[in-house]
């Protein structure tokens, strides 16, 4: 069976990952949009958070090991993520090593951040500003997009085109998508 293909956008909370990733399996309907927050959801029924009885493991743990299983069964995926700590990209990097994964910086400024933490209403305020200190630290992407600075469908033509000159990406998007 042919492992399935990744594409990792990886941005502070508020940036826009998840608006592009929705946009990003419109185009690639062979593609499914996979959120920690989505995975988060099924941890959070798990535990009985009120009275802290939670699981001793980090919820990124688990979620990238179900990304792992996903792929094993040929299943593509558009990931919405924050790698925002050491051990969140060392359990991705050893979780995922010999994947094939598309790596996509999600930015964006930090006076939009704000705004857009204060209309979403769900996001603790300041929490994409505090996340912003790690999550692009260090890391080295296959494409980076700035979802203020450029439109939505951009984002996505850039990360498209980046994806079908990506080796370790199968594609043939030249003939399934018109941007």
């Amino acid at each position: 069976m042919k492992i399935g293909n990744i594409i990792l956008l990886n941005g502070v909370s508020s940036s826009g990952k998840t608006t592009l990733a929705q946009e990003i399996v419109k185009k690639l309907p062979d593609f499914f949009r996979y959120s920690l927050d989505d995975f988060d959801l099924v941890i959070e029924h798990m535990e009985d958070r009120q009275n802290s009885r939670l699981i001793p493991v980090a919820t990124e743990y688990f979620y990238h090991r179900t990304v792992a299983m996903f792929a094993d069964k040929g299943v593509n995926l558009v990931l919405d993520h924050v790698i925002h700590d050491e051990f969140t990209r060392a359990d991705f990097a050893e979780s995922l090593a010999g994947y094939p994964v598309l790596r996509v910086g999600v930015h964006c400024p930090p006076e939009e951040l704000a705004r857009r933490e204060r209309e979403r209403g769900d996001r603790r305020i300041g929490q994409a500003l505090e996340q912003l200190a790690f999550v692009h630290k260090d890391e080295v992407y296959d494409v980076e997009v700035d979802t203020f600075a450029e439109s939505t469908d951009s984002c996505v033509a850039q990360e498209l085109f980046r994806q079908c000159k990506q080796p370790a990406i199968d594609c043939a998007l030249g003939e399934r998508i018109k941007l």
